[in-house]
């Protein structure tokens, strides 16, 4: 069967099993960094001793990178086989390099090694661990397959990848206690804004989004606005937090997170001048400004708690 080019059959004939290196690429370890930061945010911000829980620290670390977050990756690319094939053909399906139902079988098995991880988590782990798995599922898989509305879409990743990462580091540390009021809402922000920086992703696939009716902001809205909507998104909520944080008592903190939103301004008036064109150059020089922000939140947050 050809499907958009792609002679699946052929190649799916071609290897019986796929080649480790076939695996690795459909992980995406290059996508664990995001809930792994967000995870030791959360774990800074609850205010103890990280040498104090190291072993649950490392197996969190553990479970939302290459476990949960590759789970995401190996569903998300099942699904959206037919889609690559006409945006990226060299990934790991759609080229047959991951043959036959490898890719679904792949992301069965990863969701039943995360729910096993999560067990010297706790109940409260596990839940945790057991909503980002439903999360990473609905996002991609039908009925629900949150990704084909942008707004929804993006908004799922957001809070899954950052802020119940975040929420999770911290209630690890606190033994299972919930966290503070002020941890849930600077989670909560961070999670917002990250709704923009995964916006960034779609701009290389408008082509392809349009002709399988996938509503990301750049394929529904236009690239020029979709540009405009994702830079407020990200910007506001970190203002929010500048604000939050003077409020709080932590001035320096707030002033550092000024700085870095400044350098972030910049980067995304050169961004918006040719979306397209740069939207790959803002996610690689502008987001780590974002993400170090929410580290020197996380510390502002656990001087707060101490």
């Amino acid at each position: 069967m050809t499907v958009f080019g792609v002679n699946q059959t052929v190649r799916s004939e071609a290897r019986t099993w796929p080649a480790p290196s076939a695996v690795l690429e459909l992980l995406k370890p290059i996508t664990w960094f995001p809930p792994m930061w967000a995870f030791t945010c959360g774990a800074i911000a609850s205010g103890v001793a990280l040498r104090e829980r190291l072993p649950l620290l490392a197996l969190g670390l553990l479970i939302t990178g290459p476990l949960v977050c590759a789970t995401s990756q190996a569903a998300n690319d099942w699904y959206d086989r037919y889609v690559d094939a006409i945006n990226e053909p060299k990934r790991p399906i759609p080229s047959g390099r991951i043959p036959g139902t490898w890719g679904f079988r792949i992301a069965v098995l990863w969701t039943a090694l995360s729910l096993l991880a999560a067990i010297p988590l706790g109940t409260v782990g596990m839940l945790a661990v057991a909503v980002a798995l439903a999360f990473a599922w609905a996002y991609s898989a039908p009925p629900l397959r949150f990704k084909q509305n942008g707004w929804i879409g993006n908004l799922a990743v957001g809070v899954t990848y950052e802020g119940l990462a975040w929420i999770t580091g911290t209630i690890i540390m606190l033994g299972g206690r919930l966290p503070s009021a002020g941890i849930l809402l600077i989670a909560t922000l961070y999670s917002l804004g990250a709704h923009g920086i995964l916006t960034l992703n779609d701009f290389k696939s408008v082509e392809g989004d349009r002709q399988m009716g996938i509503r990301s902001l750049p394929a529904s809205l236009g690239v020029t606005r979709a540009a405009w909507v994702l830079c407020g998104v990200m910007i506001l909520p970190q203002l929010i937090v500048i604000g939050l944080l003077i409020a709080w008592g932590t001035p320096m903190h707030a002033g550092a997170i000024g700085v870095l939103v400044a350098v972030q301004l910049g980067l995304m008036a050169r961004f918006l001048a040719a979306p397209s064109a740069r939207a790959l150059f803002l996610s690689a020089v502008g987001v780590p400004f974002y993400v170090w922000g929410m580290m020197v939140a996380a510390f502002a947050l656990k001087g707060i708690s101490a």
